[in-house]
């Protein structure tokens, strides 16, 4: 992840670089801004060597333009990097959101809130290179199966057909619209064999994106995290983590995806 911290206060935009060298995992680069100004000549040289800044960590009250002002100037370009307010004036924080930021920080800031509105991006990132990759048109035999040894029964499943993946004790259960397989791996390996296919809701559970009906909340029970999926064609729900929230409402908000979310 590439930051850009945009803040007068030179001792503010110390403080941050420290915390980011905290995080795990720590941005691959960090870069300084004084002003709007200064911002948007670091954006646009970053752009024209192919090194897009993927956050500004953004202050609001800034000599000239405000940190507000860059906001609204970036939300009419196409392409622009997340936007994480960073500043000591809580009442600005409804202006910041119909500006899209991505999170409203207050200073001095913790830094487990700064991972946490970071970690947030990367999700919301993942959902838009999800909604963005191109439909494999030629099936490969190797990477479009799943070889599945259930009951005594080999099989190749078709991952076109399976809605989600769901780890439960020992095994992986493997849903289809019109069979549920119990296969011996681990979640963990089918995320990394097939991220491109399917996205992490919870930890116990990869769903595929165009399998999603809706997001709703999750009444009583015992779950604690409080949303849930509900999926076409079964009567299945999954879990939503409060973690792997922000990337699901990032899918439901694509335009034309005819998702919807319930109250």
């Amino acid at each position: 992840m590439r930051v850009l911290i945009v803040d007068d206060e030179a001792l503010a935009r110390s403080r941050l670089r420290r915390l980011l060298v905290e995080i795990t995992p720590a941005p691959s680069a960090v870069h300084e801004a004084a002003n709007a100004a200064e911002a948007l000549q670091a954006l646009a040289s970053a752009s024209a060597q192919s090194l897009p800044f993927d956050v500004l960590l953004l202050d609001i009250h800034m000599p000239g333009h405000s940190g507000m002002d860059l906001a609204r100037q970036l939300q009419q370009q196409p392409t622009a990097p997340a936007v994480v307010f960073v500043t000591a004036h809580p009442e600005h924080a409804l202006s910041a959101f119909e500006v899209n930021a991505a999170d409203y920080l207050t200073k001095p800031v913790r830094r487990e809130r700064l991972a946490a509105a970071l970690h947030k991006v990367a999700l919301v990132a993942q959902a838009h290179a999800l909604r963005q990759a191109p439909a494999q048109t030629e099936p490969d035999a190797e990477t479009d199966t799943l070889l599945i040894t259930d009951r005594g029964r080999t099989e190749r499943v078709r991952l076109a057909d399976v809605l989600y993946f769901k780890s439960e004790l020992k095994y992986v259960t493997v849903r289809t619209a019109t069979h549920a397989y119990l296969w011996s791996g681990s979640l963990n390996d089918l995320e990394t064999r097939f991220a491109k296919r399917y996205l992490r809701v919870h930890r116990n559970a990869l769903v595929a994106p165009s399998a999603i009906r809706c997001l709703e909340k999750a009444w009583g029970g015992d779950d604690s995290d409080g949303w849930q999926l509900r999926l076409f064609g079964i009567e299945d729900v999954l879990l939503v983590s409060r973690r792997q929230l922000p990337v699901v409402r990032a899918l439901l908000a694509n335009k034309g995806s005819g998702l919807r979310a319930g109250a």
